[in-house]
């Protein structure tokens, strides 16, 4: 009998085991997809809040036609200061421009004009199925949270003679961020929503680059450009992926 009790023990420690090793196998697999889903639901809600507190458009009272949005006092004062940042980064030829992940200085402070964060917009990349809040510097803590904007680089307010760099980790543990940047190809559209209006541009180049070649990343004169820049490979930090995207007159599809 008590041989019989014996074995049944040692084929029940066995199967223990064994379902322990599918469950550990099964969260390793869904932990990340659960993760990412709470921070794109989390991020989606954040937006939302967002564009409520600072509408981006106004109707002017006939179907189909939009006035200029009016900015109140100290978001006009911001969008102002930001216009002649852009330029001032044109006319001196952003001498000071390096890498973006190495960039962590933030020149403007948001909280003092009523933008919560750190945060002055979001982008959305239908393609990538990503959306992710536009927070200023290149810190470790802001690229945890979403994409982040290079210093010395044009603001994300569009307009001629301007090219934001917008930086984000090629996937986080939690988030997918620009992991999957290589899907997006020549017409495919990038959105930014900041403070003021809707910019819409299309991807008009990719291309990988060293981290030093800072020249690719200058603004062109005459044009509105939005830059996308991450690690490549997937998993390394050898070069940087580069998406180039021009601003057109509006959203297609």
């Amino acid at each position: 009998m008590r041989n019989q009790e014996q074995r049944k023990d040692s084929g029940i420690l066995p199967l223990i085991l064994g379902l322990a090793l599918i469950l550990l196998g099964a969260a390793v697999f869904f932990l990340p997809k659960v993760t990412n889903a709470l921070y794109e639901h989390k991020v989606h809600n954040d937006k939302e809040s967002f564009l409520e507190e600072n509408p981006i458009s106004n109707q002017d009272g006939e179907v189909g036609e939009v006035t200029e949005p009016v900015l109140g006092p100290r978001l006009q004062e911001l969008f102002d200061w930001l216009q002649q940042e852009n330029e001032r980064l044109f006319n001196n030829h952003q001498d000071q421009l390096t890498d973006p992940f190495a960039y962590e200085q933030v020149a403007i402070d948001l909280s003092r004009y009523g933008l919560k964060d750190n945060t002055i917009g979001y982008i959305t990349i239908e393609k990538m199925n990503v959306v992710l809040p536009i927070l200023l510097g290149a810190t470790d803590e802001n690229m945890r949270v979403g994409a982040v904007h290079l210093t010395e680089t044009s603001y994300p307010i569009g307009g001629k003679n301007t090219n934001c760099v917008l930086a984000a980790h090629r996937g986080a543990k939690t988030q997918d961020m620009f992991r999957n940047i290589e899907v997006l190809e020549k017409g495919d559209q990038v959105i930014i929503e900041n403070f003021k209006e809707k910019l819409v541009y299309q991807v008009t180049e990719t291309t990988v680059i060293d981290p030093s070649d800072v020249g690719s990343l200058l603004i062109q004169e005459g044009r509105d450009l939005v830059t996308l820049i991450t690690c490549h490979p997937l998993g390394r930090n050898d070069h940087r992926y580069v998406v180039f995207c021009e601003r057109v007159d509006e959203a297609t599809g």
